[in-house]
């Protein structure tokens, strides 16, 4: 059954799902209804989709080692073959998960302890878009044996003025694996400036 996570809840994988050993990371988004002003040109910018991309930085001791632990739509496998992008999606349009990345939890390597999945939008600058144009985010993850949904976690905060999000991290404790449900906003507008904040 799938536990429904409150921000900065933690979660134990490992311990609730026996031989747990491939996850699948479904992140998911729509566009809120904006409001058209009149003009031709504000229905115009009215129809720019809002472009989210979602990444997985994998982090050895918390910090960010190396620009090829990142793995995002331009980068879509891990060198270790852990942990996968399964592709870009440009809208946000449609009903379930929008992207998704597999991590196969036993082939993580050792000095790997914890995997930060974040979101952002793509130009968010550059187009004046922002989380406050989101709704209905969430992260889930899935046993990959049984397509069983593990636990979700809805952003439910308005995120006005963010346009990148720390959705959650799966990490390493004791031996086993967990996962905490972050939903932290930022300003930065690039999946580099992003990945600064864990150098």
């Amino acid at each position: 059954m799938s536990v429904k996570l409150q921000k900065g809840q933690k979660v134990s994988l490992t311990k609730t799902s026996d031989g747990l050993s491939k996850i699948i990371v479904g992140l998911g988004w729509d566009e809120a209804a904006q409001e058209k002003s009149g003009g031709f040109f504000s229905f115009l910018k009215s129809q720019a989709d809002i472009d989210c991309d979602a990444s997985a930085f994998l982090l050895t001791n918390g910090k960010l080692a190396d620009s090829s632990d990142v793995v995002y739509f331009g980068h879509l496998a891990h060198k270790s073959g852990a942990v996968r992008h399964m592709g870009d999606n440009l809208t946000g349009a449609g009903e379930g998960d929008d992207e998704q990345i597999t991590i196969d939890l036993n082939a993580v390597p050792e000095q790997y302890d914890r995997i930060v999945f974040v979101v952002n939008i793509f130009r968010a600058g550059e187009r004046k878009q922002h989380f406050g144009m989101i709704r209905n985010a969430f992260i889930r993850l899935v046993d990959a044996r049984t397509n069983s949904e593990l636990c979700i976690y809805n952003l439910t905060e308005d995120y006005s003025g963010k346009t990148a999000m720390i959705f959650g991290e799966v990490y390493r404790y004791n031996g086993e694996w967990k996962f905490n449900a972050m939903g932290q906003g930022t300003t930065d507008g690039s999946i580099t400036e992003m990945s600064r904040r864990f150098a």
